[in-house]
């Protein structure tokens, strides 16, 4: 069984407030919530939302995983994934190490396939297979790359980089992810990919979606535009600038910038329609689906979550979806049906999400915070539950 989680989100930002010498009312004017909501998160009465514990972690210059308490690091042992961590860093610091000779390198066109597979792999929500294969795949076309520079080589090291970023953002170890994508942008460079270098700055300004800090994530979304303009109107690079706009939408939303979410909304929509299903595509999972996906999402983050729920059961996954959007789907889904007191209806939604992907659901902080306000909702505990609290470590 799971260890108890006593150290709860509203409890760790109670415990940084103090540090920080504020009030809970000094602290509820830098927030964009009001006092009675952060005194109910702070005593555990109501849960910390993503967007809610952004927000403090920005009023108190802080991380995210300060107050989340990731990595979640009882439940990583548990699974075993806590010990392959180490090895996805040191290949990470292999680098700028040159070639070494004492490395034997499979050929250049099975460790290509090799990348495209871990894609395929995180994208399944395989992450603990994902992670053990990662560093030998990272290792050898290092090697190889010093070795034999070639475009596609370089390429597909930028897509074990990804990779990387991947499951490290999944399994909460976001200093590792930023290292990841560090190394992503010195293969796209070298790679001279436009696509690749967009594509990194879309997964950039993600990092300041999660940290609160949307003016910094929107000038990344535009930054990404800017790698794209000197590109042809190829299928990749419409993707690309789809997706980029899907993550404007979510940046503006949390910004509480309607218009402006709308119109990246409405620029992926018509870019999904030029594309068509276009999810491999660097395996972004591109397309008409994600980009109701993301308008979703919008209205949950404007906190409109009648219209999110609306929007949600209008939504039919095609069964070829990737298993880890299905995931967040329920994931975002059981927020807002909790947010709406249909806690039974939530319930089903998070143990959809988990039966699609354990792994991604365990350590998503989203399912572990609906969890717990399930619980404080419910006058009683049903087994099913407790036996969902138990397993992500409440």
């Amino acid at each position: 069984m799971p260890t108890r989680d006593d150290g709860h989100t509203g409890k760790r930002i109670a415990e940084q407030r103090k540090l920080a010498r504020l009030t809970q009312r000094e602290l509820a004017g830098r927030i964009p919530y009001s006092y009675s909501w952060l005194t109910q998160v702070e005593c555990g009465a109501r849960p910390a939302s993503v967007d809610f514990t952004a927000a403090v972690a920005r009023a108190l210059r802080i991380d995210v995983t300060v107050l989340t308490g990731q990595p979640y690091v009882t439940q990583l042992q548990e699974d075993r994934l806590a010990e392959l961590i180490r090895p996805v860093r040191e290949a990470l610091d292999l680098y700028d190490l040159g070639d070494d000779p004492e490395v034997t390198t499979r050929p250049a066109a099975e460790l290509t396939a090799a990348a495209e597979d871990l894609c395929v792999q995180v994208r399944a929500t395989h992450l603990h297979a994902a992670a053990a294969a990662l560093p030998d795949v990272i290792t050898e076309l290092t090697a190889l790359c010093w070795r034999a520079p070639a475009t596609e080589l370089w390429r597909a090291l930028a897509s074990a980089y990804r990779t990387a970023h991947d499951i490290t953002v999944k399994l909460g170890f976001f200093d590792l992810a930023s290292v990841a994508l560090d190394r992503l942008g010195w293969a796209a460079e070298r790679a001279s990919d436009s696509c690749l270098a967009g594509m990194r700055q879309y997964f950039r300004a993600l990092v300041y979606f999660r940290e609160g800090e949307y003016t910094i994530g929107l000038r990344l979304i535009r930054s990404g535009h800017s790698f794209l303009d000197a590109a042809d109107a190829s299928r990749e690079a419409l993707a690309v600038a789809g997706q980029l706009h899907l993550g404007g939408s979510v940046l503006a939303a949390r910004a509480e910038d309607a218009s402006a979410a709308a119109a990246h909304i409405a620029s992926a929509r018509e870019y999904a329609g030029r594309v068509g299903d276009a999810s491999r595509v660097h395996w972004l999972n591109f397309g008409p689906v994600n980009v109701d996906l993301h308008e979703m999402s919008v209205a949950m983050e404007m906190r409109h979550y009648d219209e999110a729920l609306r929007q949600a059961k209008a939504i039919t996954l095609p069964a070829g979806i990737a298993t880890s959007r299905r995931a967040h789907y329920f994931i975002d889904r059981a927020r807002v049906e909790m947010e709406l007191g249909h806690t039974e209806a939530s319930l089903k939604s998070v143990w959809a999400a988990r039966r699609a992907a354990p792994e991604q659901t365990r350590y998503h902080p989203g399912a572990r915070e609906t969890v717990r306000g399930l619980v404080h909702l419910s006058r009683r505990t049903p087994q099913t539950l407790g036996s969902m609290a138990a397993w992500v470590g409440m």
